[in-house]
């Protein structure tokens, strides 16, 4: 293990937190919100503890497997630590754990909350609160290479241990280079959000929390009854249409700029994602039609935009999802495990996956009936490794595995089966709201502060394809010898 490598790199991530917690301070004196003082006393401190780690100079600067995977985990939970010391010295939540809890909330683009008055905090901390959606939707460390100096070839490494989906790659040859163009789309798209809904009438500051809780696909809003307290229409279709485009995979924007449409046209992932999204949409809208007065204008308003927040894994909501029919309900709830497309700002397990699980199920049946016959798995037309098979199944059932166990520690809170087991779901999955007292009218400050410790670790799990989270707690990854 390269430990100074990885305490160097750390050091430049915390120099660039300092240097992000300008935004929220700059806002804060903009709207004379008077917390400012709490990100001057976080950023020093944190840009000196950066600069020092970042002075270190390793021996060797070549990043393994391990070195990539460790950094990114350590990475994130410390962001989060520091992340939290406003939201502590605020005195708005009732403990560190309820800050730390909040803060991974929004770096891993989860927006679940502990907060049930969200409107009583200042507007400096609320923009710090939605910001760590945008800074967390694209990765933390895809943005430390679009600006840090060159790390090498070896940085691959490091966008593989954070990328969402079973194989990230790049677009360039360079790192760096892919970085950038990511962060440009990202960039581009969400300004785009920010002046459409300021078009449909939502003030600057309000577009803002939005579009970076859309892009990141977290949720975190400004308002207790998020979207739906503005009662605007045209807000939420925009919200919506941009929740389901920053919940595919970012290549297709790359082929989009350069002209490469074929590739689009015939991705398969793209053409699951958007038969899901238009099948829930219509089955939901159809269900729901009855609550509200026969009317399908309002039950497609409704189902759209909840379809779009679920399946994304953002979590806006502009209606009370938890009193639809049980059919509604247990199709939210299928979206909230499936997620959006490898390669997105989205969450849960990814459709890649589910159609990678799906063409593998095909192959072994067609070997049941035809043993003799060679059969492969094939996507976009390319033949997948049974390395790439192995490793879905392996992250679908680690998935299973720790929804299992996260559920049995906090159901010793004693709340019912509905509200334990989807709130391990929304924040595995990093969509929000779960159902019943977790569901989008309620909060998650109803637990103990050791199941919010259990959540935050899923939290970080879920972000982060729960890989590089479980070889923290392996003894060989911390040895000196090549694993």
């Amino acid at each position: 293990m390269n430990y100074l490598l990885v305490l160097k790199l750390i050091g430049f991530v915390l120099k660039t937190e300092a240097a992000l917690m300008l935004l929220p301070l700059a806002v804060s004196f903009i709207y004379g919100a008077g917390d400012g003082i709490y990100f001057i006393y976080t950023a020093i401190p944190l840009f000196i503890i950066g600069h020092c780690l970042n002075s270190i100079k390793p021996k060797k600067n070549n990043f393994r497997a391990r070195e990539g995977f460790v950094t990114v985990s350590l990475t994130w939970i410390v962001m989060s630590l520091f992340g939290a010391l406003p939201f502590y010295m605020s005195g708005c939540f009732n403990s560190f754990i309820d800050c730390f809890f909040e803060t991974v909330s929004g770096f891993t683009t989860t927006g679940s909350t502990i907060l049930s008055n969200v409107e009583a905090l200042s507007k400096g901390l609320l923009f710090w609160r939605s910001f760590t959606h945008w800074i967390g939707g694209m990765g933390v460390l895809v943005f430390v290479l679009a600006i840090m100096p060159n790390t090498g070839g070896s940085a691959i490494q490091l966008l593989r241990a954070e990328s969402p989906g079973p194989s990230p790659g790049k677009f360039v040859p360079k790192i760096k280079e892919t970085s950038k163009i990511l962060y440009m789309i990202y960039f581009c798209m969400t300004a785009i959000q920010v002046v459409l809904l300021l078009i449909s009438g939502l003030p600057l500051y309000d577009s803002l929390i939005t579009a970076m809780g859309s892009a990141g696909t977290g949720g975190f809003s400004n308002m207790n009854l998020s979207i739906g307290a503005y009662g605007n229409a045209a807000a939420e279709m925009i919200t919506a249409v941009f929740m389901l485009l920053f919940g595919v995979n970012f290549s297709m924007y790359y082929y989009i700029l350069n002209r490469q449409f074929g590739l689009v046209k015939s991705n398969e992932e793209l053409k699951l994602y958007v038969t899901i999204v238009l099948s829930a949409i219509i089955l939901i809208a159809a269900n729901i039609m009855p609550l509200y007065g026969n009317s399908i204008l309002q039950s497609f308003r409704y189902s759209i935009f909840q379809v779009a927040s679920i399946v994304t894994t953002t979590g806006y909501s502009t209606a009370d999802f938890h009193v639809w029919p049980m059919f509604s309900k247990a199709i939210l709830m299928t979206l909230m495990v499936i997620g959006a497309c490898a390669g997105s700002t989205g969450g849960g397990v990814k459709v890649s996956r589910l159609m990678i699980l799906i063409k593998a199920a095909r192959r072994e049946i067609g070997m049941i009936i035809h043993p003799r016959r060679i059969q492969t798995v094939k996507a976009d037309g390319e033949t997948l490794d049974n390395g790439i098979l192995v490793n879905v199944l392996v992250f679908l059932g680690l998935y299973a595995i720790i929804a299992f166990i996260a559920t049995i520690i906090i159901s010793i809170d004693g709340y019912d089966f509905e509200t334990t087991a989807t709130a391990v779901l929304a924040v595995l999955g990093n969509i929000g709201p779960g159902f019943s007292l977790v569901g989008p009218m309620g909060n998650f400050g109803i637990f103990s502060g050791f199941s919010k410790l259990v959540l935050s670790f899923c939290m970080l799990a879920g972000r982060l394809e729960i890989f590089p989270m479980l070889i923290l707690f392996s003894p060989r990854v911390w040895r000196n010898r090549a694993i």
